[in-house]
């Protein structure tokens, strides 16, 4: 059993993420994730662009969360960066959804386990 100190923290991104914000981004989900919660939202909604160093933080943000227990959403991605995570075999790594209503669906672990990439080794 895992102890946490919030099931839910929402983070909204409304300006572009790149290299600059990509930074700020880095330490406000390091933050969001030091309260280990079960689920880490992040609303990109209102966020016109993301560039792959932002991709970058974010899959590192995923990683985390899934070390401590939990799960990291990407809410409302824009067409162009669900088309990128796609690209980069990413849209079954991370759980998206557009639901804004803030019920959000459970995703069992293995589920979970069994979008996430796999590393096969001889």
């Amino acid at each position: 059993m895992r102890s946490t100190d919030a099931p839910l923290i929402e983070v909204v991104i409304a300006e572009p993420l790149d290299g600059p914000t990509a930074e700020r981004l880095r330490h406000l989900l390091a933050e969001a994730l030091e309260l280990r919660p079960e689920r880490l939202v992040v609303d990109l909604t209102d966020c016109p662009f993301v560039d792959a160093t932002a991709v970058s933080v974010l899959l590192e943000a995923h990683r985390e969360a899934w070390r401590a227990g939990g799960r990291l959403t990407l809410r409302s991605p824009s067409p162009r960066l669900r088309r990128l995570l796609e690209l980069a075999n990413l849209n079954g790594v991370f759980d998206i959804t557009d639901d804004r209503s803030g019920q959000l669906r459970p995703v069992p672990r293995h589920e979970a386990e069994a979008a996430y990439p796999k590393v096969l080794r001889p």
